[in-house]
């Protein structure tokens, strides 16, 4: 029995030491590794030796500090014209007779793009001056046209004067159609007593959706003709009253008209 004792203190006694050369060994692994790692560390982020580069004295050594590389003060940008439309028109024809199919698309959504570019700056050219003493904000007027796809022909124009500002948008087959068709299918246009948000109108004999936000303010939507909606958006208008008067100076049937819509 004493021996049996003897050699369980004995493995108990080796156990430990062996445990304790373990973890001394891990310790001093350890502290390699951080080691190592540090090392590492410092390498990726030593500094970096730049020449010197002498500045001459008549110029800011501000200025000329990191990289001396010129800045742009030249250059006439891109210009602003739209596709025209009968180069683009021949040009499709030409490669579609040739079997080359792909040119022949882009040349016609190129003349597509030129076609809804001149239909949106006519209906710019027919929107009003001014708004509600709001002054148009010319080089705010903008046109997009994708030619095909979802986009379609948008048409922006901003009236804006101290902290007034009414932005119409005209879409012709273009995603702001679909949003208004969403209200119409999530039944938005049933409006109850206690909905302070929504609210069911008329522009002249267009059925039209009224919105109003405590931080965005009114916004007006008017699905007209079979493609197109117009969406009127008012910040800080004083009321209902007021926003439906400045919606009413827009003429719809004469955008419909222009857009070919039925």
């Amino acid at each position: 029995m004493r021996h049996v004792f003897i050699m369980v203190a004995l493995t108990f006694l080796v156990t430990g030491f062996m445990i304790q050369e373990a973890s001394a060994q891990g310790s001093v692994i350890r502290k390699l590794k951080e080691k190592a790692e540090d090392k590492v560390i410092d390498k990726v982020f030593e500094p970096v030796s730049v020449p010197k580069v002498e500045t001459p004295p008549s110029q800011d050594s501000e200025v000329n500090s990191g990289a001396n590389r010129p800045s742009n003060t030249r250059g006439g940008g891109l210009t602003k014209s739209a596709p025209d439309v009968s180069a683009n028109i021949k040009e499709a024809e030409t490669a579609f007779n040739d079997k080359k199919f792909n040119d022949s698309r882009f040349a016609v959504r190129q003349a597509i793009q030129g076609v809804e570019l001149e239909i949106g700056k006519n209906i710019l050219e027919g929107l009003p001056e001014s708004i509600s003493n709001l002054p148009k904000v010319d080089e705010e007027d903008l046109v997009t046209s994708s030619g095909i796809g979802f986009v379609g022909l948008v048409i922006q124009r901003y009236y804006r004067k101290g902290d007034q500002e009414l932005s119409v948008m005209i879409g012709n087959d273009s995603g702001l159609l679909a949003a208004a068709n969403m209200y119409l299918m999530a039944g938005a246009y049933s409006t109850s007593s206690t909905d302070q948000a929504h609210k069911t109108v008329k522009v002249k004999e267009y059925r039209g959706l009224l919105e109003y936000d405590e931080y965005s303010g009114y916004k007006l939507t008017v699905p007209f003709g079979q493609t197109s909606v117009l969406v009127v958006e008012g910040i800080n208008f004083d009321d209902e009253k007021a926003i439906m008067a400045a919606a009413e100076m827009i003429d719809i049937d004469k955008i419909k008209k222009e857009l070919g819509e039925q």
